[in-house]
């Protein structure tokens, strides 16, 4: 039997409220020296993220949210990531 496959877990919060929380196939964000990906199993890693777009990729087949953001934090521990932003607004 295969162990059942688990998705990598994201949260992104802002000072206000919780933005997105579950499980996805990765995410592309804005770093402050160029955008970067985290995907399943990614080694731990924190991160200042700068202005630009946090593109939530839900799924392998493409489905994806976007969201505009003025800067933040990256974390990435033990499959879980955790983006903490200002001004964050979906597209």
């Amino acid at each position: 039997l295969r162990a059942k496959y688990k998705s990598m877990e994201l949260e992104i919060l802002t000072p206000e409220r919780k933005l997105f929380s579950g499980e996805v196939y990765g995410i592309q964000l804005p770093g402050i020296n160029g955008s970067f990906e985290i995907f399943n199993k990614h080694a731990p890693l924190i991160s200042a993220l700068g202005s630009g777009k946090i593109k939530v990729l839900k799924d392998k087949a493409g489905n994806s949210v976007l969201y505009n953001i003025n800067g933040g934090f990256a974390e990435v521990l033990n499959n879980k990531v955790a983006v903490l932003v200002e001004g964050a607004v979906e597209v």
